[in-house]
């Protein structure tokens, strides 16, 4: 059986990667092809979030927050035709917000790796 920290904790993690793989699904029907690191982000979103590897909460919130960063220029500049992606990106720097602030997050994301497992 799973040994977890913080039940509230956990599902806000294993949540942010079902929006990850739900973004990808999306912008793979939008533009046709698969995103790789969004598929990566939202498996280490799931994976970290089981696990609690402490810190793990932070590496996803900083990948999700200077993707959504690096994108919003020009997410900006053409809003007429990336709505969609503006919006996805608000949605990444917001769940980078609670994965940096919720305490449950934190809990939750506290194990350190001789402990994964126990």
């Amino acid at each position: 059986m799973m040994n977890v920290n913080n039940q509230k904790g956990m599902t806000i993690g294993i949540a942010v990667g079902i929006y990850q793989i739900i973004k990808l699904i999306l912008n793979m029907i939008l533009g046709g092809s698969l995103d790789v690191l969004t598929l990566l982000i939202g498996a280490a979103a799931f994976i970290l979030a089981i696990t609690g590897i402490k810190y793990g909460n932070y590496a996803v919130a900083a990948v999700l927050a200077l993707i959504a960063l690096v994108h919003l220029p020009d997410n900006i500049s053409n809003i007429g035709n990336n709505w969609i992606y503006l919006i996805e990106g608000i949605v990444d720097i917001g769940a980078a917000v609670v994965l940096c602030t919720s305490s449950d997050v934190k809990e939750q994301f506290s194990k350190g790796l001789d402990e994964i497992g126990k």
